[in-house]
């Protein structure tokens, strides 16, 4: 008889594309996951069987893919959702903060108002490469008076270092799977 493993269900859906977005690069490819309704689920029931007593106040997820995850993290916590977006894509007063990418530089934001001095949050993204978009979005969040509790991802790929830096910046990490 074949045990039940939640994990390694959802790892098996997620799905290598070589060569792209350029040749040398494996993407890794969580749409399978989202588009079976069983692994979604489980994917998301794995988060909150974490997060379901930590205290937190609310969830911020960083874009794209971590407005999917994030945001039904949040709904089924019962949390609000804080959104951390590219530069110019928020409507109302917002603060941002720059990060380096492989080739330049980017910049994300969030409302002023996003978040109270205080708040316990949950930062999450479906993957941490080099780690400069989680770490800038944890700037944000600090620089508002945020405690972030942890930064979650699906995926960490952790010969990029990302993971690394942002533990050393002092904030906990939480990732599924290393590729």
């Amino acid at each position: 008889m074949q045990q039940y493993n939640p994990l390694e269900i959802v790892r098996q859906s997620i799905r290598t594309i070589h060569d792209w977005p350029k040749p040398g690069v494996d993407f890794r490819d969580i749409t399978p996951v989202l588009q079976d309704p069983r692994c979604f689920r489980m994917l998301i029931d794995i988060f909150i069987s974490r997060y379901m007593r930590q205290g937190l106040d609310l969830v911020a997820g960083v874009d794209a893919r971590g407005f999917i995850i994030g945001s039904v993290i949040a709904y089924e916590l019962n949390l609000g959702f804080v959104p951390i977006r590219k530069k110019g894509k928020l409507p109302f007063e917002t603060v941002g903060e720059d990060y380096n990418l492989e080739y330049g530089s980017a910049t994300v934001e969030i409302h002023t108002d996003a978040v109270k001095p205080g708040q316990r949050i949950l930062l999450i993204d479906d993957l941490i490469a080099t780690g400069g978009t989680m770490l800038a979005a944890s700037r944000l969040l600090r620089r508002l008076g945020a405690n972030v509790v942890e930064a979650a991802a699906i995926i960490d790929l952790p010969a990029l270092g990302g993971s690394k830096l942002i533990r050393e910046s002092g904030l906990n990490v939480k990732t599924l799977y290393e590729f």
